[in-house]
């Protein structure tokens, strides 16, 4: 049966469907199945497919947003959810998240940022188009260990570098450690900016957190 409905979650990103993907994750809910779950085996099916075909060429971005917009809005209905699983455990870390300056992609953000919540990081999604200024006061305000910084462009790529420079000058670092992620990020230009790494999806991400804070 949850195979059935894993399938249906996937193609309402695919197709952009809000309010089917909320349909779906309200019934989730009412079937008891695990948030998490419902996320990773359901809706990111259907993320990672919409973004493979965006890379390929054959998804165009109003595509890529709309499955964004639906994806946000499966994750909306499951995070209270996820917040009530993750309550009775203790916070590993505090994590700001941003789209660097000049790009607002958000899918992969969004969901790096559900999955920290979900295994238990408090996180601070600034949002998309955000100076490096905005980000590192955020990350001093909340007292935060981790910045994750996404960028989808090439021309975008460089301003992660650039809140690293900052971070370095001000003295930051290694208090703050930095992910960076996004479609052009490599593990070659994670090193070349001295972040402290990146990771290949979500799960990745976490999995990266955890060791940036020491609680693998």
């Amino acid at each position: 049966m949850s195979e059935e409905l894993y399938e249906r979650m996937a193609q309402s990103i695919i197709e952009g469907e809000k309010e089917i993907a909320v349909e779906l994750a309200t019934k989730a809910i009412e079937l008891n199945i695990h948030p998490l779950d419902a996320i990773a085996k359901g809706f990111v099916v259907g993320v990672n497919y919409i973004g493979d075909q965006f890379g390929k060429g054959e998804a165009f971005l109003p595509e890529l947003v709309m499955a964004g917009e639906a994806m946000k809005a499966a994750v909306g209905v499951l995070e209270p959810e996820l917040l009530k699983l993750g309550e009775a455990r203790e916070t590993l870390g505090r994590v700001v998240l941003a789209t660097v300056e000049g790009d607002i992609h958000e899918i992969g953000k969004t969901l790096v940022g559900t999955m920290l919540s979900a295994s238990g990081f408090e996180v601070t999604d600034l949002g998309v188009d955000q100076p490096a200024e905005k980000i590192i006061g955020k990350a001093i305000e909340i007292d935060a260990q981790i910045i994750g910084m996404s960028a989808l462009l090439t021309t975008t790529m460089i301003r992660q570098r650039e809140v690293i420079e900052e971070l370095d000058k001000e003295g930051l670092r290694p208090r703050i450690k930095v992910m960076v992620g996004g479609a052009p990020i490599t593990k070659s230009w994670a090193e070349k900016i001295n972040a402290d790494g990146t990771a290949e999806d979500a799960m990745g991400a976490v999995q990266l957190a955890k060791k940036l804070v020491g609680k693998e």
